[in-house]
Order: structure tokens, then C-alpha cells, then sequence
């Protein structure tokens, strides 16, 4: 039996992944999980795994073509079997980053632009900001215009640079960001709540842990805060649920992402089941997920179905800031530094480690009650780390 390599779809924004490279040859053995080929998304490089054990036949895009999301790119059928041929895309069906053509149904021609195709949401958000698509210029495959290319014109407009100014170019990470976090931004409602706790113990508590040195694992403050919201989640099922077009979903599994900078800009790692972890498993998922992300080879299951994200920027010398949800999830916590501060113990100032901890929460998802008791529970857990996660 052949299995067919899809361009795959990490979110329904996304219409075309780019082909990095390769891992393996036409006609070579692969093994089912090994790393099969490398693609570039809107959000990062990704290393593809292949589906099946056989080997590799039916290959019909190289290197730099892109190529619309869902489609056949190749095969992996067993030893002397020849790959279906009546449904194996013909190299017509791919296409040049540079070459022009139509990515399928995803796009429609743009009025006045003497047929440059225009997805169906660059065209609403060009409504929107009152943007003249015939002016724009597609920095999609064959030239299609993008969201992304909608929202920089529309934002180039109410800037106003002057002829003189430097316009640095975004790549496909900026633009996904820029785009992502005005979408929410504008469309779910954020409130804040803020709280401020004494980390002394989870300090102490990091302090102790010792270095796994089989697998050099050294334990971060990130690594135990990732252990306690999931454990703390558990608890608090409305603050780990996303929102839709049909209501509150209640998510079964409690994957925590976390931000991390890169070179392009902030991508966000997933931990899957990360109340199921101890420290040391937590550990060595955030190290694998950082030396990835920084090498630009993260794995689609490596930045899929987060259902609650962690930005901690504690270690940027930051004090407190809010952060921006990432849709659907409800809620993001936002971490700032642990600083000695002079707050009253048992009626007596005294300095303590402190650190401010910014709840964001969709108020479609979740109310302002729920949020603080939430918010308290947490605050909670870093005064006792080790009763939460023994």
C-alpha cells in the first residue's frame, strides 16, 4: 500500500508551504517518524517526519518550489512498487516561489489588477482598512496577494514615512506576527489581571534541583512554571479552552506553549501534556524545543494545538508587561523578573523576591472572577512549588 507526502497545514491562514530541502533521495529507504523533507510555513522551518516505512518514489517538487497545502509531493510505497500515478500531481501542479500561477481555489482574481489573484481574507481586510488592492503589489506565490500585504499597506499608510526613511523588509515570521497579533488584537476582547507574588521558594526550589547530568539538563525557572500552570489547569478547565464560531471548547489534553525569541521574530513551542510531565521531562522538551527553533528546524507537532501559553521575559531584566492572546486559546500569562522588593511580612517590612505575573484573558471565555481565582491559585503554587509538584 502507498502513502502520500502532503504539503501539510499547521492553521487555516495557512494556504502554501515552501520546500527547504529534502532529507532523503528518490528511491531510498525511510523508516516511519524519520525526518522526511524540510518546509517553510508562515511561521517557521519545519522538519516533515514520514508517515510510513518503504521507500521514497513519486518525488514531483525540489527545493524551492511552493506548493499549495494538501497536495502530493511524493510517495512511500514498499520495495519495487510503482506509485499511483493516476492521482500523483504532475510538475505543473507545483509551483516556483518566482513563477507565476494560480494556488487553487484558495485565491480569486482581484478586480482591477489585471488578474493578480487576491485571497478571500486579504480581500475582506482590504475592505476593512480601506485599502485600493489595485495598488498592491503580492509577495505571494505568482504574485497573489496576501493578508500580510494588505495589513503592511495599511499600516505604511497611517505611518506616513518620509522618502528618506529606512523600510526594513519583514520576513514571513515578522509578517505572520504583525498580522496575527493585530487580528487579535482587534477581535478578542483582553482584560488584564495582574498579580504579585514572592517567588523565594521557587527560587530555592530551582536552586536545589540538580543538573541531570546523563542528559546535561539544568532546570529553569520557565521549566518549573511550565510544570505548575499545567498542574494548576487541571483544576481550571475554562482557562485552558479555546473559543469558535460554536462556543467554549473544553480541551481534553493541556498543552502549554512558550514563547521564544528567534532571529525572525517569537515563535511559540508546544509541550504537549505537560501535567502529565515531571520536571526532568519538562526540561528536556523545552531544551529540544529551543535548540530547534533557533536552528530553524521545529517540527509541525512542535508549534501545534497549544491550548495555554507562557512569555516569560524575566530573564530581559523586564518588571511586568501584558501580552497578546494567541487565538483560540483564552488566556496567556505574561512572567516579568524576580527583583527584591520591600513588602510587609506577619506586619513588618521585610525584602523579598518578588515577581509580577499579567493574566491576559478572552472575556468571551472567561470572566473576570474566574480569571482572579485562577490567577491566585497560581500565585499559590510558586509559594509552594514542591507541595504541587511531588
Amino acid at each position: 500500500m502507498a502513502f502520500s507526502v502532503v504539503m501539510p497545514a499547521l492553521e487555516m491562514a495557512q494556504e502554501t508551504g515552501k520546500l527547504v530541502a529534502w532529507r532523503k533521495a528518490e528511491g531510498d529507504s525511510v523508516a516511519k517518524g524519520e525526518p522526511l523533507l524540510e518546509i517553510e510555513t508562515d511561521k517557521a522551518v519545519l522538519e516533515v517526519e514520514s508517515p510510513a516505512d518503504g521507500v521514497l518514489a513519486g518525488i514531483n517538487a525540489q527545493a524551492g518550489d511552493v506548493v499549495p497545502v494538501g497536495k502530493i509531493i511524493a510517495w512511500i510505497v514498499r520495495p519495487g512498487e510503482v506509485p499511483p500515478s493516476e492521482v500523483a500531481l504532475s510538475g505543473s501542479q507545483v509551483h516556483k516561489a518566482t513563477a507565476p500561477t494560480n494556488a487553487g481555489a484558495a485565491f480569486i482574481p482581484a478586480a482591477g489588477t489585471g488578474g493578480t489573484q487576491i485571497s478571500p481574507k486579504a480581500r475582506r481586510l482590504a475592505k476593512e482598512h480601506g485599502v485600493d488592492i489595485s495598488s498592491l503589489r503580492g509577495s505571494g506565490p505568482g504574485g497573489e496577494i496576501l493578508a500580510s500585504d494588505v495589513l503592511a499597506a495599511a499600516e505604511s499608510r497611517s505611518t506616513s514615512p518620509s522618502p528618506a526613511a529606512d523600510i526594513e523588509t519583514l520576513s514571513s515570521i515578522g509578517r505572520l506576527m504583525a498580522e496575527r497579533t493585530t487580528q487579535s488584537w482587534t477581535t478578542v476582547p483582553h482584560f488584564f489581571v495582574v498579580r504579585e507574588v514572592d517567588a523565594g521558594a521557587l527560587v530555592e526550589a530551582r536552586l536545589r534541583s540538580a543538573t541531570d547530568q546523563a542528559r546535561g539538563i539544568k532546570l529553569t525557572l520557565t521549566d518549573f512554571l511550565v510544570g505548575l500552570l499545567a498542574r494548576v489547569l487541571v483544576k481550571h478547565p475554562r482557562m485552558n479552552a479555546s473559543w469558535n464560531s460554536a462556543g467554549i471548547r473544553l480541551n481534553k489534553e493541556i498543552n502549554m506553549g512558550v514563547a521564544m525569541g528567534v532571529d525572525d521574530g517569537v515563535v511559540a513551542t508546544v509541550i504537549h501534556n505537560a501535567d502529565k510531565l515531571d520536571l526532568d521531562e519538562i526540561g528536556v522538551q523545552r531544551r529540544d524545543l529551543t535548540e530547534r527553533a533557533r536552528a530553524g528546524r521545529l517540527r509541525p507537532s512542535d508549534i501545534a494545538g497549544a491550548t495555554f501559553t507562557i512569555s516569560n521575559l524575566g530573564m530581559y531584566q523586564v518588571d511586568a508587561f501584558s501580552a497578546i492572546i494567541s487565538p483560540p486559546q483564552a488566556a496567556i500569562l505574561a512572567v516579568g523578573s524576580i527583583a527584591d522588593r520591600v513588602v510587609p511580612v506577619n506586619g513588618r517590612p521585610a525584602i523579598r523576591p518578588m515577581m509580577t505575573l499579567t493574566l491576559s484573558c478572552d472575556h468571551r471565555v472567561v470572566d473576570g472572577v474566574r480569571a482572579a481565582v485562577f490567577l491566585n491559585e497560581v500565585a499559590e503554587a510558586v509559594r509552594e512549588p514542591e507541595k504541587w509538584l511531588r
